[in-house]
């Protein structure tokens, strides 16, 4: 039996019975997972979050009742109801708009990956851990598109400032700019003005607050863990 005071409960969510079972299996063959409960749908999901009080939620993107983005809705509603859930999403989706929307209330505890991980078991045994421990995981076919389209050079925060590079930490997270500021004994504005430099530095000057923010902290964080 593994020590119980070091094992990382899961709960795994795919509508598919043969995924969704073999994901199990696959993540039970590592003496340090339990997976309490799989189940097929959105509300499933959670239910069994609310239950089971998981270290880790394994999730598909799309299940019932829409198909559309479920995973990345039941990582924002456990973030209001369960925060110290951490949340994988798994997705054929290389579209980083996805992973924008995954990470807009922060990156703690928040994983975005490609679907054939799962034939990668250990990579995704290693995000598991990451995401329990607090961390974060985007998955690097993601990012290369990310960083392509914002900055083409080898380290994109290259040209930040060491105070832009630490408010942009403070960022990831995520922390508002009062706490930003708080973190840094920096004035708000002060805080503006440094966040304003660093997405200009970093290509992001026509997109909306939110994704400027998000796509920000996926560039920080590929470099960080890439």
């Amino acid at each position: 039996m593994p020590d119980t005071a070091q094992t990382i409960r899961l709960v795994v969510a795919d509508d598919v019975l043969l995924v969704r079972e073999g994901i199990q299996r696959v993540l039970e063959t590592y003496h340090d997972f339990e997976v309490v409960a799989a189940v097929g749908d959105l509300e499933a999901l959670l239910a069994s979050a609310m239950e089971h009080r998981p270290d880790v939620v394994v999730t598909d993107i799309r299940m019932p009742p829409g198909f559309g983005d479920e995973g990345i809705q039941a990582a924002a509603r456990l973030y209001e109801r369960a925060p110290d859930t951490g949340v994988v999403v798994l997705s054929q989706f290389a579209q980083p708009a996805y992973a924008l929307k995954l990470l807009e209330h922060g990156s703690r505890r928040r994983a975005y990956l490609l679907k054939e991980r799962v034939s990668e078991p250990d990579q995704l045994a290693d995000a598991i851990r990451q995401v329990a421990a607090g961390g974060s995981v985007i998955d690097p076919g993601v990012v290369e598109i990310l960083v392509a389209g914002a900055k083409p050079a080898a380290d994109p925060l290259s040209s930040l400032t060491t105070r832009e590079r630490e408010v942009l930490e403070q960022i990831a997270q995520g922390k508002s700019n009062a706490g930003v500021a708080a973190a840094l004994y920096l004035t708000e504005r002060a805080v503006e003005k440094h966040i304003n430099a660093l997405f200009a530095k970093l290509g992001l000057t026509g997109e909306p607050e939110v994704h400027r923010r998000v796509t920000a902290v996926l560039l920080y964080l590929s470099t960080v863990h890439g």
